[in-house]
C-alpha cells in the first residue's frame, strides 16, 4: 500500500515525534509497502506526482532524541513561506494520494483532534482516534472530569488558568503539569511554596492552563489497549528522579519490566481500568493509559495517551513484543485498524 508517515511538526515532542516516524517507516518498508516518510510542518518541495515510487530513504537524516527540548524558533525560520499553515507544502496533496496516513505526531496539533478533523473534512484515512477523543483525552482537566464520571481512579486535583488565583490548595507533595502538554513536558513535582510558584511558572511555559494533583508516591506503570482490549502491564522504574523528558527517550535511564512483576488480580485490575479509560474517553483504534500505585496497592490512572510513543525506548512496542508481536506486526496492526475504521 501506498502509506505516508507523518511526524515532526512544532510541538515540544518534534524530536519524539520523528524517531517514532523513522522507526514505522522503517518497519511498513520491511512489510513491502511504498511508504515515504514527510514532516507535516516543512513539507516536501519536490515534484510528487511519482513520489510513492521514489527510491529516496526518507529517514536519512532524522537524528536521534536530545536530553533538551527542539529549538523549535529555528525550525519555523525553514520555512520559505513564513508558516502561516501548519500543513507544510506538498504534505495535504500527497496524503490524499496515500492509502492511508500513519500518524507519527506527538503533542499539540498532532494530538489535540486538529489535524484529525482537517483530515476527516478531507476524506484522509489515518491512525489513531478521532479528533473528539483526542481533545478529550489531551486536555488534563476535561479527561479527569469524564474519570471522575465514570468512577474511574485518578489523583485528586485541581485546574488552575494563568493569573487565576484558587481558593483551593492541593497539599504538598503536588505534581503541577501544563493541561495539554505531553511526554512530561512542563511537568514538576514541588515539595513547598517556592518549588510550587516555579513550577506553575514552568507549566504555564507551555500552556495557558494547568492541573495540580496530589503526587502518589509509588510505582509506576503503564498499560496500551489496542481495539478494546488491553495488552500485558509494563512497569516503569527511572534510575532517578520521575518518568520524565529525559527518563522517557534516553536509553538507559529507565528499567522497564513487561509482563510487570504484580499479582495476577492486580495487573487484571489494571488492564479492566484502562479498557474503562478507553471506552469512556471515545477512544478508538489505539492508546496508552499511565499509572500510580501506592503503597497500599491502590491504582491511580494519570492519563491516557491517543498517539503513544514508537521510539526504540518506547512502552507499547515493549508491551506488543510481550504477546510475541514484533515491531513491524505491531504496526501493521495499527494500519490495517485504520483502514477497517475507514470502510
Amino acid at each position: 500500500m501506498k502509506i505516508v508517515v507523518l511526524g515532526g511538526g512544532i510541538s515540544t515532542e518534534r524530536d519524539v515525534s520523528l524517531s517514532s516516524s523513522r522507526m514505522i517507516y522503517e518497519a511498513l518498508k520491511k512489510k513491502g509497502h511504498q511508504a515515504i516518510l514527510l514532516d507535516v510542518y516543512l513539507g516536501y518541495e519536490g515534484d510528487y506526482e511519482d513520489i510513492f515510487e521514489k527510491n529516496i530513504d526518507w529517514a536519512e537524516n532524522i537524528g536521534g532524541i536530545t536530553e533538551s527540548n527542539p529549538d523549535i524558533s529555528s525550525i519555523k525560520a525553514l520555512r520559505k513561506d513564513g508558516g502561516k499553515s501548519f500543513f507544510g507544502p506538498g504534505v495535504i496533496p500527497v496524503c490524499q494520494m496515500a492509502d492511508v496516513v500513519f500518524l507519527g505526531l506527538h503533542g499539540e496539533d498532532g494530538e489535540n483532534g486538529k489535524v484529525q478533523a482537517a483530515f476527516d473534512l478531507l476524506g484522509i484515512r489515518y491512525t489513531g482516534t478521532d479528533y473528539v477523543s483526542s481533545a478529550l483525552a489531551m486536555d488534563k482537566s476535561l479527561a479527569k472530569e469524564l474519570f471522575a464520571f465514570h468512577s474511574i481512579p485518578t489523583p485528586a486535583g485541581i485546574h488552575l488558568k494563568k493569573g487565576e488565583e484558587s481558593t483551593q490548595r492541593v497539599p504538598f507533595p503536588c505534581v503541577v503539569k501544563a493541561c495539554r502538554g505531553g511526554s512530561s513536558v512542563g511537568v514538576c513535582i514541588a515539595h513547598d511554596e517556592k518549588e510550587y510558584q516555579a513550577a506553575l511558572e514552568e507549566a504555564f511555559r507551555y500552556d495557558e492552563e494547568a492541573v495540580i494533583e496530589q503526587y502518589i508516591q509509588g510505582r509506576e506503570f503503564s498499560c496500551a489497549v489496542i481495539d478494546g482490549k488491553a495488552l500485558p502491564v509494563i512497569e516503569i522504574a527511572p534510575l532517578t528522579g520521575f518518568y520524565d523528558y529525559k527518563n522517557k527517550y534516553q536509553a538507559g535511564s529507565t528499567i522497564e519490566t513487561c509482563p510487570a512483576d504484580l499479582p495476577k488480580e492486580k495487573a487484571e485490575e489494571m488492564q479492566a481500568i484502562s479498557e474503562k479509560v478507553f471506552a469512556a474517553l471515545r477512544l478508538k483504534q489505539y492508546a496508552r493509559m499511565d499509572f500510580m500505585m501506592d503503597g497500599d496497592g491502590k491504582l491511580y490512572c494519570l492519563e491516557a495517551n491517543t498517539l503513544p510513543g514508537m521510539t526504540p525506548t518506547s512502552l507499547i512496542p515493549q508491551e506488543a513484543q510481550a504477546m510475541g508481536v514484533s515491531f513491524e506486526d505491531l504496526c501493521e496492526w495499527i494500519m490495517e485498524l485504520a483502514l477497517k475504521e475507514g470502510e
